[in-house]
């Protein structure tokens, strides 16, 4: 809850704070792609990584890196500064949101009650930050509230250092060869699931506020827009904790379908604000839902102990459409306007709805216990 209020205020507020600055568009996407790099080049040592030190040092980690990150973007906003501030946002992603789902996977049953679970609280914090963020950018500075959010980033730090003390996963004990695990059945979806996610969490922190900002809204309006989609994200996570086996694959494919077309939406109808509303809430709750299943579905699909290396490659995923997505409309951004550049992301994000037919498949030779829902 705390992580991603800060981070949720942080997602509004350095895209804001770039454009204050005099950044252009481009530029915006390309900073905006430096964090997605960060996290990209971190998460695949992660799996590795928790076979060393416990899980929840990685929170700690993540805990520490965004307050640094909001920190520094507060006390200057020069290239190179905002530069490391994005790296480290990047970073503190990585480890949050490895470190915090292979956490509550560890337990016995299925991972989908338990991702819901964190993922509802995390949610919860990412409709809070971009509230904050509007708010104060509007009534006092786009700096005043970066300093904010880097101290709520540090209260983080208490949570990180209470979590149980889980042993580091077990060495590897065999050395039969195994195809790559985002190759094997179950991981594979939950990679493409986290590519939808991913994707669309980029373009929410780079080039939706920036196409807001164009459309003439105020800072105050564009968070209340973001808090909608993360409220509908919050949405999306409960009732993925609820979705019962045999509805899986269409609730997948909604999900995947729903938050494409909703971004083509925006990009196309961004003049009238019930419809860009109405967008944000439909393209939140299916990038909530698939946020929540991808993971569970890889987690599911594995062996306890390859639970930490399933997560880590479907959020490596997660992370490289983080940086392609906003990087892929910051390159049409030179020959296109804006507004194309993002409805053709949307179409873009399409694609992955065609994994419901591997997902289908896996689900009739592995079932998935059922899960009851988040209590």
């Amino acid at each position: 809850m705390i992580f991603s209020t800060a981070q949720g205020l942080s997602a509004v507020a350095l895209p804001l704070l770039a454009l204050q600055a005099g950044y252009s568009a481009v530029m915006v996407g390309v900073l905006t792609a430096l964090s997605a790099v960060a996290q990209l080049a971190c998460r695949p040592f992660l799996g590795r990584v928790m076979r060393v030190v416990p899980d929840w040092t990685l929170l700690l980690c993540a805990a520490v890196c965004l307050a640094l990150s909001s920190g520094i973007a507060a006390i200057s906003a020069a290239l190179v500064p905002f530069a490391v501030a994005q790296a480290l946002q990047g970073v503190a992603r990585a480890c949050f949101w490895t470190g915090s789902q292979t956490h509550v996977v560890r337990g016995p049953g299925s991972s989908f009650g338990a991702l819901a679970l964190v993922n509802l609280h995390a949610n919860g914090g990412a409709l809070l930050g971009p509230l904050l963020a509007g708010f104060l950018s509007g009534r006092l500075s786009i700096v005043v509230a970066l300093a904010v959010g880097a101290a709520i980033s540090a209260a983080g730090i208490v949570p990180a250092v209470a979590l149980d003390r889980l042993p580091p996963f077990a060495p590897r004990a065999d050395r039969v060869a195994r195809p790559r695990a985002w190759r094997r059945p179950g991981v594979d979806v939950g990679c493409w699931a986290g590519v939808s996610a991913g994707a669309w969490r980029g373009l929410m922190s780079s080039y939706v506020p920036v196409i807001l900002v164009t459309a003439a809204y105020s800072e105050t309006a564009i968070g209340v827009f973001v808090a909608v989609a993360n409220g509908a994200t919050l949405l999306g996570s409960g009732l993925s904790g609820r979705v019962r086996h045999r509805w899986l694959t269409a609730f997948y494919a909604f999900c995947t379908l729903a938050t494409g077309i909703a971004t083509i939406a925006v990009a196309v109808i961004v003049g009238a604000p019930v419809v860009v509303a109405a967008a944000l809430l439909l393209a939140g709750l299916g990038a909530g839902g698939l946020q929540t299943i991808g993971p569970a579905i890889a987690s599911d699909a594995v062996e306890p102990e390859e639970r930490g290396d399933a997560i880590t490659v479907s959020g490596t995923f997660r992370a490289a459409a983080l940086f392609v997505a906003p990087l892929f409309v910051a390159g049409l951004v030179t020959v296109l306007p804006v507004a194309a550049a993002l409805g053709a992301a949307g179409a873009a994000m399409l694609g992955p709805a065609l994994a419901s037919r591997r997902l289908h498949a896996h689900l009739r030779s592995e079932p998935i216990e059922e899960t009851d829902g988040v209590r």
